[in-house]
């Protein structure tokens, strides 16, 4: 955390010596008050009280301004730090790997650079006011009030271990409650996400009572686990405030005897009163501001726990300035999400080779690995077994960010962000230019959509594409992909919401506009890889054939019986 703050030292170093003042001077009150009750009051010395009263006036002055300055810089410090602790976890985020990601929740994450860094934040501000304040203000008023009244001064021997004791008690208590409370917005959060991101799914299945019900669960369960933790907050107090009055009525009865025994003078009693005030506020400061450690201790150690992650993939590639042909080699490569012997293998000993320029399908059934077979290629994960090569170098010599600028990718799940269609498309190339956007748009068959919009390619997406159709958000994400023009194409069951003709345009225009690129294409639909130069089937993570439309018909039955399945009459004959 500390890196995180060291910009605003210099900061930091202002906020101490303004609340230095600030506590200076406030100390030095009680006994300007003591000396206006002793010299000026009981003696009827108007001039005493009125100059050790305008001393007391410039005194508060100072002390007002030097409360502001420490305000001020604590605010800016803690403000200075949170954006950098927010800006390194953003960071870090984007280093993780996937498989680095599946550890945590969307919500989790999102929780973690808003709600914990807030948390944080507020300890920083807050403790530099505090943790500042209370220590120096209860040292100086300890001596100053032993120094008024060495006698009174036990009843603060008495006190202090027993409001010492207390606090202790309630941050033992309130810290696990307070980890559990961080959980409950964690589960509230991804609830709230979940039905928020499928709310249109949600209302087709007219589940909206369903969903009310999880929200219920989870909003409750937040408010059970924050009562708990506040319950014990709260005690403290009244607990203070019963220490702090019965420490008053010792003081006002010890020192009340020893004043009427002529012992102790009533400006005395005066301001040793107001030194217990501050002795006992100073450790109500402390004892709130430990509460307040306790509570964001929960949020500390989840943002240490992502920035502390290591990242499983490694970026060594020492292969730059490489330009890609697109030449791809699976040798015996295979691969298991979760690392240990027992865990599942995905795929199992894949090899293949797919030349530069050609088109190569995958197909298989639902959880055959098709997905996880191309995620390696631009290594979304990493093999557990062979290797993946591109121009017969292992995709793991190559750095990452040049890798991946030279694959273009149409994810499973298509994802547009908010923003124009133009810079949505300009994700692919951002240098591109209008012509090239239209081309891309055209290639598609993404134009016609976008010029029946009356902004055209101006028209505003909204966060998730929520206002296009499936198939219209597949379009765009495929022209995205083509204006990149990327030596390798991947293109994930990226068809599937277009119609045949279209799908057919759009494949056409492949050959054309991504002559030389290698693409791989994972379709469900027979229609979609038939044409392709060489089909991979994979049937439980293995390579049960391989070769061309004709050839798997004739000697890959896994094949024969998807293409029976789905054309019918026309597979009889």
């Amino acid at each position: 955390m500390y890196s995180y703050l060291k910009p605003y030292l210099g900061v930091v170093g202002l906020a101490v010596v303004c609340m230095v003042v600030d506590v200076t001077t406030e100390v030095l009150q009680p006994l300007l008050m003591a000396r206006i009750v002793g010299e000026g009051i009981e003696q009827g010395n108007l001039q005493a009280v009125w100059t050790t009263g305008l001393l007391m006036v410039a005194v508060a002055l100072i002390c007002i301004v030097a409360a502001i300055g420490n305000s001020r810089f604590s605010a800016y410090a803690g403000a200075g730090f949170a954006a950098n602790l927010r800006r390194g976890l953003f960071d870090k985020v984007q280093e993780l790997s996937f498989q680095n990601i599946d550890r945590f929740y969307t919500a989790s994450l999102t929780k973690r650079l808003t709600n914990d860094v807030t948390q944080l934040q507020n300890v920083c501000t807050m403790g530099m006011r505090l943790l500042i304040r209370a220590p120096l203000m209860l040292v100086f008023s300890v001596v100053m009030a032993i120094r008024l009244s060495p006698s009174l001064s036990t009843v603060l021997a008495v006190a202090t271990p027993i409001l010492l004791l207390f606090v202790g008690l309630i941050i033992t208590k309130a810290m696990p409650k307070f980890t559990q409370m961080q959980k409950g917005i964690d589960l509230l959060n991804r609830t709230v996400q979940e039905n928020v991101t499928n709310v249109r799914v949600v209302k087709s299945f007219v589940s909206q009572d369903q969903e009310k019900g999880k929200f219920n669960e989870a909003n409750d369960n937040l408010m059970n686990r924050s009562m708990g933790a506040m319950n014990l907050v709260i005690l403290t107090m009244p607990v203070m405030f019963l220490l702090m009055n019965a420490s008053t009525l010792a003081v006002l009865y010890t020192g009340g005897r020893q004043v009427i025994g002529g012992d102790l003078d009533v400006a005395t009693l005066t301001a040793f009163l107001n030194y217990i005030f501050m002795i006992l506020m100073s450790l109500m400061m402390v004892s709130m501001l430990f509460i307040m450690l306790s509570r964001a201790s929960a949020s500390f150690r989840r943002v240490k726990e992502v920035l502390e992650t290591e990242v499983d993939l490694k970026d060594e590639g020492t292969e730059s300035g490489h330009v890609i042909r697109g030449e791809v080699e699976f040798d015996h490569v295979s691969f298991r999400y979760h690392q240990g012997d027992d865990a599942e293998e995905i795929l199992k000993d894949i090899t293949f080779t797919a030349q530069p320029g050609q088109v190569v399908a995958i197909i298989g059934g639902t959880g055959a690995g098709k997905s996880s077979l191309i995620q390696l290629i631009p290594r979304l994960y990493d093999v557990t077994g062979g290797c993946v090569k591109i121009d017969g170098i292992d995709v793991r010599e190559y750095p990452l960010s040049e890798l991946r600028d030279q694959i273009g990718m149409v994810l499973q799940k298509n994802t547009l962000f908010s923003g124009t269609i133009s810079e949505n498309l300009r994700w692919g190339n951002e240098n591109a230019t209008d012509e090239e956007v239209r081309q891309a748009a055209e290639a598609a068959c993404a134009a016609d959509f976008i010029e029946g919009f009356p902004e055209k390619y101006d028209t505003w997406i909204d966060q998730g594409g929520v206002n296009v159709s499936g198939g219209q958000k597949q379009r765009l994400c495929i022209a995205r992909a083509m204006l990149k023009k990327p030596p390798i194409l991947i293109l994930d069951d990226s068809t599937s919401a277009v119609d045949t003709a279209t799908e057919a345009r759009i494949r056409k225009s492949f050959h054309t506009m991504l002559a030389h690129t290698t693409t791989f294409i994972i379709a469900q639909r027979i229609s979609s890889v038939q044409e392709a130069d060489q089909i991979i089937v994979l049937d439980e993570g293995r390579i049960a054939g391989m070769g061309d439309h004709r050839t798997l018909l004739r000697t890959c039955e896994e094949y024969r019986e998807i293409y029976e399945s789905q054309m019918g009459k026309e597979a009889d004959a």
